[in-house]
């Protein structure tokens, strides 16, 4: 499995979108991450997302969080 610096793996990343429904946009997932205790550093990774419209799943998330952290 992938690892992230500073506990950003994709699977820590899921688990502060816990209760998130798909399809979700952006916003659904930073209100998410918020109420899970997301740290600053994954709170400003979600913020950069490239944002679809929607999201369809957690799939299409870490996807995108990928392609945002080799950007940083």
């Amino acid at each position: 499995m992938a690892r992230g610096v500073g506990g950003q793996s994709p699977s820590n990343v899921q688990s502060y979108l816990s209760g998130v429904s798909y399809p979700a946009s952006k916003d659904d997932l930073l209100s998410a991450a918020r109420r899970n205790g997301a740290p600053p550093d994954i709170m400003e990774v979600l913020r950069g997302l490239e944002e679809p419209e929607e999201f369809g799943g957690p799939q299409e998330v870490m996807k995108a969080y990928g392609q945002e952290r080799r950007q940083q």
